[in-house]
């Protein structure tokens, strides 16, 4: 499948239209994290539907100091990927047709939620990317729009502007694509030395720790669940051996762990990697709630995700995994 390459939302609009329009929104360097969105917004779309790619390096998004300028650039290889991919186009405007004035003066507040995390590090970054995502809601017209999960803060930032903004648009993420080695796919990993990608790798490695010991505790607390509430049932269990088990069970469950324990499997990871040369410089570890990435308390229940950013060499680098919390309150 061939992509045709668009420069103008007016080409764009010039096409003729049926079914639903699914719209991938990239800033170029396309990977195999990004074919698999766009498979995704094919099958979405429908065979009656239309896939489109837009691919804008946006300013606005980056901060001083920041690697706009080294941003790799790959039109040819982008349009041909998102065809073999499923996509019909390919949108790939310049800066002045997206900001025709110059920059916007008017432009979407990512509000408190956008000062954490990514936010602090990376001042007026969100502010900078909402305000060029409306824009390509606007001149894309979607019905759809899909993004990745390894930016968790960028698509909640995105899903609430959305709700709240009265876009009328479907916002679906998608999750995390990883190299064989657990390396989070990114348009930056080219950036990477051997040596550093090395290094790089503790990212990964510290979630699926992080994670590892969540399912234990999660595990934990199931077991916690079965364990007999009254003394009868509790010294017949003793004659075959489980009462020690049990006692293990909610002791972990109720006093260890948690958050912190979650925290801390991950962190070790890190600090082992600060050491290496080169070494990881962490930006943040977080875990946090996802409807407004505040960290969670030990009796948090529901969705999660554990976040973490850092550098290695002059890469940074960002990635995350999601983490369900049951409810303690149902054991008995």
């Amino acid at each position: 499948m061939t992509a045709t390459l668009l420069r103008t939302a007016a080409d764009l609009h010039a096409r003729a239209r049926t079914g639903r329009r699914a719209v991938v929104m990239t800033m170029g360097a396309l990977h195999e994290g990004h074919a698999t969105l766009i498979r995704a917004a094919r099958r979405i779309a429908g065979p009656d539907g239309e896939v489109v790619v837009t691919v804008f390096v946006n300013p606005l998004q980056f901060g001083a100091g920041e690697d706009l300028d080294r941003y790799p650039r790959t039109l040819d290889a982008d349009v041909e990927l998102a065809g073999e991919s499923g996509a019909d186009a390919v949108f790939a405007p310049s800066v002045d047709e997206v900001y025709p004035g110059g920059e916007p003066q008017v432009r979407v507040s990512a509000g408190p939620m956008g000062e954490r995390l990514e936010g602090a590090a990376r001042p007026g970054h969100f502010d900078g990317m909402l305000t060029v995502v409306a824009k390509l809601l606007h001149l894309t017209r979607p019905d759809v729009a899909l993004y990745g999960q390894k930016d968790a803060q960028q698509l909640a930032l995105i899903r609430r502007m959305v709700r709240d903004l009265n876009f009328g648009i479907e916002i679906v993420g998608v999750p995390t694509v990883r190299e064989e080695d657990g390396l989070a796919l990114s348009s930056r990993n080219r950036y990477l030395s051997p040596a550093e990608r090395r290094t790089a790798l503790a990212l990964s490695q510290a979630l699926f720790a992080g994670r590892d010991r969540h399912a234990a505790q999660e595990a934990l607390r199931a077991r916690a669940r079965e364990v007999p509430a009254t003394r009868e049932r509790a010294e017949a269990l003793s004659a075959i051996g489980e009462s020690r088990a049990a006692a293990d069970a909610h002791a972990v469950a109720t006093t260890a762990g948690g958050p912190a324990a979650i925290r801390a499997a991950a962190r070790l990871v890190l600090d082992e990697a600060a050491r290496l040369d080169p070494p990881l410089r962490l930006d943040y570890l977080a875990l946090v709630d996802p409807s407004d990435f505040t960290e969670i308390g030990d009796d948090f229940t529901g969705e999660a995700v554990l976040a973490v950013a850092a550098r290695v060499g002059a890469t940074r680098l960002i990635d995350n995994i999601p983490l369900t919390f049951g409810n303690l309150g149902a054991a008995s």
